[in-house]
C-alpha cells in the first residue's frame, strides 16, 4: 500500500492543510475484491491533541490494511471539534463539503456511493464522526470509539472534560448559555438525518466519558437512529482503539480478512 501526505490549500480555512491517505495495493488484495474504478473510502478522525498522523503513529493501522482495498482518509481538524467555530474558522465545513472534492481531484476512483463511503472516529473524532454523518447523510456507516457524544446532551459540565477551559470551549462553540447552542448537540442533528446510516459506539466502562455515553446512545436509540453500542473494560487509550479499529473494519461491507485468516 501507499501512505501519502497531502499538503493543500483550503479555500474556506484560507490556509494550507494537510491529510494523510492509505492507498491500497491491488498487488496485495486478492483479486476477486479489487476494484479499482471505484474504491471504498473510510475516513478517520482523530481525537484532541491529535492530528492526521495520529492513526499511522499510534496503531498497526497499514498491517491491518495491507490485504485490503479501502482508502482511508485521515484530516485534522486541529482543536475545533468538525466544527464551524465561533471565531470564525469553518472547519465542519472544510473537512465535510471541501476535502471530499479535493480529494476526488487526486483519486477520481476514489467512490462517490454512499454504500461505499464510512466515517469514524475516536473520543473527539467520534462527535466528529458522528457529526458528519448526521448532517450530510453521505455515509452508510459511522462509528465511535470513546466518542465524546454526550457534548452538552446529558448535562456535563464542558468545563470539567480534561483539555479545555470556557473560554476555549466558547471559542469553538459560542455562548454555552445562550439559545441556539444546542445545534451543536448530537440529538438536535438527528433531525437533518435520513436515518439510512449504521451507527456503531463503543466506550471503556472506565472511561471518564463512559456514562455521557450511556445516556446519549439510549436517547440516540430513541430517536429512531440504527445504532450498536457495546461497552466493556477499557479506558480512554489507544491500546483500546486499535482492537476497535479491527472490529468496525470486520463490521465494514468491504470484505475484510484479518493476516492470520490469509496464512
Amino acid at each position: 500500500m501507499a501512505f501519502l501526505d497531502i499538503e493543500y490549500n483550503s479555500k474556506i480555512l484560507g490556509m494550507e492543510r494537510r491529510v494523510s491517505v492509505i492507498y491500497p495495493d491491488a498487488s496485495e488484495i486478492d483479486p476477486d475484491q479489487v476494484d479499482d474504478q471505484d474504491i471504498p473510502v473510510l475516513y478517520l478522525l482523530h481525537g484532541m491533541g491529535g492530528n492526521e498522523n495520529s492513526w499511522q503513529k499510534r496503531t498497526n493501522i497499514e498491517r491491518l490494511l495491507r490485504h485490503t482495498n479501502l482508502i482511508v482518509v485521515m484530516p485534522s481538524t486541529d482543536l475545533a471539534w468538525y466544527t464551524n467555530t465561533a471565531y470564525g474558522l469553518d472547519y465542519y465545513d472544510a473537512l465535510a463539503s471541501e476535502l471530499p472534492e479535493v480529494l476526488h481531484r487526486f483519486f477520481p476512483n476514489m467512490s462517490r456511493k454512499r454504500e461505499k463511503n464510512f466515517i469514524a472516529g475516536l473520543s473527539m473524532g467520534g462527535y466528529g464522526a458522528y457529526k458528519i454523518a448526521l448532517k450530510t447523510n453521505r455515509f452508510s456507516y459511522a462509528a465511535s470509539f470513546s466518542g465524546a457524544l454526550g457534548l452538552g446532551i446529558d448535562g456535563t459540565d464542558l468545563d470539567a472534560i480534561p483539555g479545555g477551559s470556557r473560554a476555549y470551549w466558547e471559542g469553538v462553540f459560542g455562548d454555552l448559555k445562550a439559545p441556539g447552542v444546542e445545534q451543536h448537540f448530537l440529538t438536535t442533528m438527528v433531525a437533518e438525518s435520513d436515518k439510512k446510516t449504521k451507527f456503531y459506539a463503543w466506550c471503556g466502562e472506565q472511561d471518564f466519558l463512559y456514562q455521557a455515553n450511556q445516556v446519549v446512545v439510549q436517547k440516540l436509540q430513541e430517536l429512531g437512529l440504527s445504532l450498536e453500542y457495546q461497552h466493556s473494560p477499557g479506558k480512554h487509550e489507544w491500546y483500546y482503539w486499535e482492537k476497535q479499529l479491527e472490529y468496525i473494519l470486520e463490521w465494514l461491507p468491504i470484505g475484510y480478512q484479518p493476516e492470520e485468516r490469509l496464512s
